[in-house]
């Protein structure tokens, strides 16, 4: 008990440690599965996955996975319906660095969509794989 009451500072600091490296563990776990960039082409041209650009028009337009659609988070809502057809197919999900896709597949899958997936690292991490990119 002492030693607790003499490093409580020591203490403290190791667990905060901990919870940081938990924390991408934890986060990844939320709004998967993920998949990487390898697996998202396989995905693309062997079970003629849809890829879903969840960023707003404007950033779409600089530069976006070839042959994605743009569905904005802020309006996917209210156009699901025009992905409806595509339920059966994979559904790649991507942002920037794979925060708003999480919100996305939430929405995509209270609609129905079972293969929902989220590419890992966005469209930061598909540029950084060397794969096309189309403005």
């Amino acid at each position: 008990m002492e030693f607790v009451q003499n490093n409580l500072l020591l203490i403290a600091v190791a667990f905060a440690s901990g919870a940081m490296l938990i924390w991408p563990l934890v986060r990844r776990s939320a709004g998967g599965p993920w998949v990487g960039t390898l697996q998202a082409t396989h995905m693309i041209n062997r079970e003629d996955a849809l890829v879903l650009d969840v960023r707003d028009a404007a950033e779409y337009a600089k530069g976006h996975i070839l042959g994605s659609r743009s569905a904005p988070l802020a309006e996917l809502e209210g156009r699901v319906g025009e992905f409806a057809k595509h339920k059966s197919r994979p559904v790649i999900i991507a942002c920037d660095s794979g925060n708003r896709s999480t919100n996305a597949i939430g929405i995509l899958r209270r609609h129905g969509f079972a293969n929902v997936f989220n590419l890992a690292g966005g469209l930061a991490a598909w540029q950084q794989a060397g794969l096309p990119v189309e403005k």
